[in-house]
């Protein structure tokens, strides 16, 4: 999976299920200028013995020829399989798939979008990359990692097997001009880029556009971590406004030093904390970045239950606590928020740490820090509020072309 993907597979963790809009199912077809993997939801018999043929077929760039019928045909068929699956998805309840090949023909996007028709929306992702110096990095780096070339031992032969595919792929290549499409054409570098836009409306059409407009690929850390020890986290107690306990303020103070040696030459980097006073008491000790507090990243509202432990609210509310305790993700506390909530309410805060080219540290709290790691290291909702995000702990994301990546740092027990 490239970087390019990592994007693609976060953005339905972004937009795939709000808690008060019904979404039209959609489907986008990338067509990357670099990779041809194709991805496929399900697993079906006709589906997987049309995959083994191609594999059979698929020993050398030979097959990606436009003069290879036998080739054409076994891409079409794995292609249209592919597709049949993910609309049976799509009826079965899914809202945003991503079918990812290279599409890099009209006659296989015609044949695409006909198989859409009367089932669900379609947009065609074009990415254009004119820099020669991104192109050959990109194809080292699926010589390295990609499944195509793991039995190829010698380095050189699959890096001008895949030179050979892509000639292939240039010699039928016809531009994306039918339908609704977004083009991204050199976005990559970082140097600006345009991207185009043809006959994209509605909210969630409308919102991917936003999300790829903002993304790129250049390697930064996201440090995230909870607040130090609060007193009423020494009380077993939820939501308030409380300070830090001893041991939270012992825990600012290695913050800040793990910070300054860390992020000591990186003069843009950002401290982003939430309004309440345990995560701005704990980057307090923190000197030399800019601090910005968000509302959104405040902890989930509990409600009536704010300032109770869960022992008090199970033996005085055993309805909500039982209900509490079936579904996490969608439990909403009285006059309070549920996880799906929180999620919605940090989407300007994703769509702000896919903008930032330089570090970022956020300071936050466990509800919140779960669905924002769950984001980036791409894990499904029903997970979220149950990763184990403990307190006094550095959890480093860091993004970059070959994806993400993940350290921990535990500074105190």
């Amino acid at each position: 999976m490239n970087s390019l993907q990592f994007r693609n597979f976060r953005l339905v963790f972004l937009l795939g299920e709000r808690p008060s809009l019904q979404l039209n199912s959609l489907v986008i077809f990338a067509g990357w200028v670099i990779t041809q993997n194709i991805s496929m939801l399900g697993s079906i018999d006709v589906l997987s013995m049309a995959l083994s043929r191609c594999c059979l077929l698929m020993q050398n760039a030979d097959f990606f020829r436009g003069d290879n019928p036998e080739g054409v045909e076994a891409r079409n068929e794995v292609a249209a399989l592919a597709m049949e699956d993910m609309i049976a998805w799509m009826q079965e309840g899914g809202q945003v798939g991503i079918f990812d090949a290279t599409n890099s023909t009209r006659e296989r996007r015609n044949m695409l979008m006909k198989m859409a028709e009367g089932n669900c929306k379609i947009i065609f992702l074009e990415t254009l990359c004119n820099d020669k110096r991104i192109i050959e990095r990109n194809i080292r780096l699926k010589i390295q990692q990609s499944p195509d070339y793991s039995e190829q031992p010698d380095f050189e032969a699959g890096y001008e097997d895949f030179k050979s595919r892509l000639d292939n792929y240039e010699k039928v290549y016809e531009p994306v001009e039918e339908g609704s499409y977004i083009k991204m054409i050199d976005m990559v570098s970082g140097n600006g880029g345009q991207i185009q836009v043809n006959n994209i409306s509605g909210y969630l059409p409308g919102r991917i556009v936003f999300f790829l407009v903002n993304m790129h690929l250049t390697p930064r850390p996201i440090l995230l971590t909870r607040h130090g020890e609060s007193r009423y986290n020494v009380r077993s107690r939820i939501g308030g406004d409380s300070l830090l306990s001893d041991t939270g303020e012992i825990y600012s103070k290695k913050l800040s030093n793990f910070v300054e040696k860390r992020l000591k030459s990186e003069k843009a980097a950002s401290i982003w904390t939430s309004t309440l006073q345990r995560t701005i008491l704990t980057a307090g000790p923190i000197v030399g970045f800019p601090k910005i507090q968000w509302r959104a990243l405040d902890e989930i509202n509990s409600g009536v239950c704010d300032g109770m432990t869960y022992e008090e609210i199970k033996r005085n509310m055993p309805e909500e606590y039982e209900s509490r305790k079936k579904d996490k993700l969608r439990y909403r506390y009285p006059r309070g928020e549920s996880y799906l909530d929180v999620i919605q309410r940090l989407e300007p805060v994703i769509i702000e740490l896919e903008r930032q080219r330089a570090p970022v540290v956020v300071i936050s709290h466990q509800a919140v820090l779960r669905a924002l790691y769950a984001y980036f290291a791409d894990r499904p909702l029903k997970e979220i509020p149950h990763i184990e995000m403990p307190l006094h702990t550095i959890i480093e994301i860091q993004m970059g072309v070959t994806g993400v990546q993940e350290k921990r740092y535990k500074l105190m027990d």
